[in-house]
């Protein structure tokens, strides 16, 4: 007998009720899936199978995003707030610090005098780092992330950190990870069973430890479309690829991976990166219906920021709010273009040439990644956003990355600095609450940035081609 099978016998026979119940769930999913059928199984049960319950939810302190202790700290004046991570007990800081850049635009020993400053004056607990970094990636480097965050740890007790890495996804031409002893040289990175496997004990060795709190899959092992700035999903693209033989790694091997990694206390919690609702729905599916096969995924780390919103609100929200999926955002200044330091107009008065702002080490570090905030309608968003923080007398960093540390849709903000200032200047924007801020006309800040919002909707997106001149009339 199937454990499918068993599965149905348990749940038909108890009740003639569980019968009609059942023949319901059959074609729906439990627990926090999607159901189009939850109200009949409202009727039925009295709870709303499929979607949340917010009576429920503030009655068992279970809301999403919920903050559940405020702690001290020295460099802020309302201390650091901590949340929850989805369905994970994790609790962590409501900002987590980045370190992509330390190897490349930080010394070993400036990343970890970072790192010692975010977590002693500012009460952070929660780090990212992951395989392929420091970024732009490429093998003369890779790894020293992990080593810098090891000397880290060295001075710490290390459950007083969460810790979350990252493994590669499909990347045809990232051939050169440490992959255990049976590598490819000439296969590329993915999200195989064996690949995650080796990626974990690889970096459990750079990074010092015997266990990782949150391992996230960098990227799908799929053709998704929208990854780091390139078009969206296409069906004849992804058929293109699947007869070429890029087949997809079957979420039922990555979801089958993580729970070998997590029975045997190498990886605690398993979250996802850059992904869709898709995704998002599909584990959530598998791990609902065969919690003994495939674990739950507790968080997402997506792009998400004043100007990069639209694919995360419109979609992965509604998934992740009924999943219990905390939202992760990376790149919140977009960049860094949101700090308004790449402006033109703030370059022209710097005496600098237009030119200048492509040879700014941030932009031409990511030539390919950051097209998409230099060839669009991002620096007339850019220049609204900065405008209107500048009014208030706010920096445009401080508009921007307080909007995303209060956001209700987040759970804690991913954030980089590669300077003391930089960092202070990010992590005390915390202390700012953007609905405390009084506007003109008794209106909110709310307001004002819904304005911009609707001006520039997906600003990245949109292609800055200079205006067409009308042709000459006839006479």
């Amino acid at each position: 007998m199937s454990k499918l099978t068993k599965y149905l016998m348990t749940m038909i026979f108890p009740s003639f009720s569980s019968i009609i119940l059942v023949c319901v769930s059959l074609v729906a999913t439990h627990s926090h899936g999607v159901s189009a059928f939850s109200a009949a199984t409202v009727a039925l049960t009295g709870t709303t199978s499929g979607l949340r319950n917010p009576i429920a939810d503030e009655e068992n302190g279970n809301s999403y995003n919920k903050i559940v202790k405020t702690v001290d700290c020295p460099g802020l004046k309302r201390g650091m707030d901590y949340v929850k991570l989805g369905d994970s007990d994790l609790v962590v800081s409501k900002v987590c610090m980045g370190t992509m850049t330390y190897g490349i635009q930080n010394t070993l020993e400036e990343g970890v005098a970072l790192l010692d400053k975010s977590f002693d004056e500012y009460g952070i607990n929660f780090l990212d780092t992951a395989e392929i970094y420091p970024v732009p990636p490429k093998a003369e480097t890779q790894g020293d992330t992990d080593r810098c965050i090891c000397e880290f740890l060295k001075k710490r007790d290390r459950k007083d950190v969460i810790l979350a890495t990252k493994v590669a996804g499909r990347a045809s031409f990232i051939t050169y990870l440490p992959r255990g002893e049976n590598t490819n040289p000439e296969e590329g990175a993915d999200l195989t069973r064996q690949q995650i496997l080796d990626s974990v004990e690889e970096s459990l060795k750079r990074l010092g430890t015997d266990y990782i709190d949150l391992l996230q899959l960098h990227w799908p092992g799929r053709y998704a479309g929208g990854l780091f700035g390139m078009g969206d999903f296409q069906p004849s693209e992804y058929e293109t690829q699947f007869k070429k033989g890029a087949l997809p790694v079957a979420l039922k091997e990555q979801l089958g991976a993580l729970k070998e990694l997590i029975d045997a206390g190498k990886v605690r919690y398993f979250g996802v990166s850059n992904e869709t609702p898709y995704g998002i729905c599909a584990m959530a599916a598998l791990s609902d219906h065969f919690p003994e096969l495939y674990p739950k995924c507790v968080s997402i780390q997506n792009s998400y920021s004043l100007v990069v919103r639209k694919d995360y609100e419109a979609g992965n929200a509604e998934a992740c709010y009924h999943h219990n999926v905390a939202l992760l955002p990376y790149s919140p200044l977009a960049g860094g273009t949101l700090s308004g330091k790449y402006r033109k107009e703030l370059l022209k008065k710097e005496g600098e040439d237009d030119k200048d702002s492509s040879t700014k080490p941030r932009l031409t570090l990511f030539p390919g990644y950051m097209a998409r905030y230099l060839g669009s309608e991002n620096e007339g968003a850019v220049n609204a956003y900065c405008d209107l923080a500048e009014k208030y007398d706010m920096t445009p960093s401080e508009l921007a990355l307080s909007w995303c540390y209060h956001n209700e849709l987040v759970a804690s903000t991913i954030i980089g600095a590669t300077s003391m200032e930089q960092l202070e200047e990010n992590l005390k924007a915390y202390d700012i609450h953007l609905d405390e801020v009084k506007v003109e006309d008794d209106g909110t800040m709310d307001d004002e940035i819904s304005k911009i919002y609707k001006r520039y909707t997906d600003p990245t997106k949109a292609k800055n081609d200079p205006p067409k001149e009308d042709p000459p009339k006839e006479e």
